[in-house]
């Protein structure tokens, strides 16, 4: 069984994680190989309640700062003591902080923290951080952190979107999660291409077929059909990823 912890101030976020679609039957333990989702709700470990979660910066400046002895109490009480870690947790949890100074989550960085921390081959169970303000007590993230994990060069008001994002996303490759395990071996990103273009009923909408090739039942020429347009697509709408596929001698 595979632990997933947030430390949060909105556990209400992540609601619709648990209840809908794919990922919430997953976390219900209806399909996979078992991974739970627990939130810690950070304010019930401040003396002052939601208030004393954050104070004003040293030295001056905008904004507030979570505070490092709150956050260490939601980690202490609310996952070690309730999870049953004991004394050596930090060799039991693997502590992530989403934010700037870390390294941009991709399709590969997916797959390996699916593969370190999600299913039957699991090292440690997960702690995720969901900062606010202006951030996080630098104290708490030399100390505690392990990894900090970055969406992209944009600010949110918040890293529980983020939060819920890598965790949708490393699930798909957690063993039994989608339908057909195959799924996520051929979606966009996993041959460094975007994905084909896929069609359904009806054969013919608005004046436009299916093209002949997709009705052939020919899977040599459907398959050469389909990598013909993932590289076409590649190479129109992300022409960064067209060259480091070209660069890595794949074309």
């Amino acid at each position: 069984m595979s632990r997933i912890w947030i430390i949060t101030l909105f556990p209400e976020y992540f609601a619709p994680l648990k209840d809908v679609g794919v990922a919430g039957q997953a976390l219900q333990g209806m399909r996979g190989e078992g991974i739970e989702l627990h939130t810690v709700l950070l304010r019930d470990y401040s003396p002052k309640g939601h208030k004393g979660v954050d104070d004003a910066p040293y030295g001056g400046g905008p904004g507030m700062v979570m505070r490092a002895d709150v956050l260490k109490n939601a980690l202490m009480e609310g996952i070690v003591g309730p999870g049953q870690y004991g004394e050596n947790f930090k060799d039991k949890l693997h502590v992530i902080y989403t934010g700037p100074r870390g390294k941009v989550w991709n399709n590969e960085y997916c797959k390996d923290l699916a593969g370190r921390y999600l299913g039957e081959n699991k090292t440690k169970d997960l702690v995720f951080i969901c900062g606010r303000y202006e951030g996080i007590d630098e104290r708490f993230l030399e100390e505690y952190v392990d990894e900090t994990i970055c969406l992209g060069d944009f600010v949110l008001t918040g890293g529980e979107i983020p939060v819920m994002a890598i965790i949708d996303s490393a699930m798909r490759f957690s063993k039994g999660v989608l339908g057909n395990n195959e799924s996520a071996n051929l979606d966009s990103f996993e041959d460094g291409l975007l994905e084909h273009a896929q069609y359904t009923r009806p054969m013919e909408f608005d004046g436009k077929k299916v093209p002949e090739v997709l009705l052939s039942g020919h899977h040599k020429n459907i398959e050469l059909h389909r990598q013909k347009e993932k590289e076409y697509f590649t190479k129109k709408f992300r022409p960064d990823l067209y060259e480091k596929y070209k660069d890595q001698g794949k074309k």
